[in-house]
This record gives C-alpha cells, structure tokens and sequence, in this order.
C-alpha cells in the first residue's frame, strides 16, 4: 500500500509541474527563430513582446490564460487536500473531494489547450503585426505538455476516485 501511496504522490507531483511548465514557459508555438505562448511572443532572444489589450481576439487568449492558471491552482490544492485527507479521512472512505478537484483541473487544461489548438491559426492572421514572422511554426514542447498533463490529470483524478484510505 505505501508503495501505491508513494506512486499516487509521485504521479501528482508530476502532473503539477507539467501544468506549471506548460503555463509558464514560451514554447506553445515554435521556430527555428521565434517562440509564442500565451503570454508573449519572442522574434529572437531578445525581442519579445507582451500579448496586451492591442492583441484582436485578446480576450480568448486570457480564456487560455485564466484556464492554464486554474488548472494549474486546483491541481495543487487537490494535491494539498489529498495529503489533507491522507492523516484526517476514516478508514474505508474515498478521496471523492480530491478527485473532483483533480477533474475540474483536467477539464480546465483541457478547455485551455482546445481552444488554443481552435483558434491559433486566427491568431496569427488577425495579428500580423506580431506573428509575421511566424507562420512557418509547429507546436511547441509546452503546447504538448499542456496536452500531456490533461491525461495526467485524467488519470490522477479516477485513481483518486477509485482509492480507499486502508491502514
């Protein structure tokens, strides 16, 4: 049981620091010269400019923003209510409350990335004058992180479901 208890910590320490990459770091969409995420687009190391109120469709990208912050606030205050439970929960009960914390983070990681994957492209073409240079661009490492959290987060969220505090 303790090394299942350990596995479950481990796995939900995981999926917090991919949330907290994901949201943080400028690699949502990617170059060779360029980086953009959500909160910034950078042409090179030292030119980069802020996504701001001049940004058309500002408002959808603070969507994106508002939710990546969610997901990423409630997953670790599912894990704090877990370690919570772990010491105050009565034997035989479920981490229903921790599982339901768990699960609205992964739907707001997954409305986040679903309606940056949805919208990117008019991005780029409503605001040319700071994605000029970059329509020759992939997905970035922290736009599939983002993705890989969300089944992080899935599959925490039912393991927490389907766990019973035992001795």
């Amino acid at each position: 049981m303790l090394v299942l208890l350990a596995f479950i910590i481990l796995f939900h320490i995981t999926s917090a620091a991919l949330l907290f990459i994901a949201t943080i770091d400028n690699a949502w969409w990617v170059g060779e010269t360029f980086s953009a995420d959500v909160w910034r687009i950078c042409l090179n190391a030292t030119n980069c400019t802020e996504i701001g109120y001049d940004f058309d469709d500002y408002a959808t990208m603070q969507v994106v923003q508002a939710t990546m912050i969610l997901s990423t606030i409630l997953c670790c205050v599912a894990f704090l209510l877990f370690l919570l439970q772990l010491f105050r929960l009565k034997q035989g009960q479920r981490f229903i409350l921790t599982s339901i914390i768990q699960l609205l983070s992964c739907l707001c990681v997954m409305i986040a990335a679903s309606i940056y994957t949805d919208r990117r492209q008019d991005f780029h073409t409503k605001n040319k004058q700071l994605y000029s240079q970059t329509s020759g661009g992939s997905y970035g490492y922290s736009f599939i992180l983002a993705w890989v959290a969300f089944a992080f987060t899935f599959i925490s969220g039912l393991m927490y479901l389907i766990l019973r505090k035992r001795k």
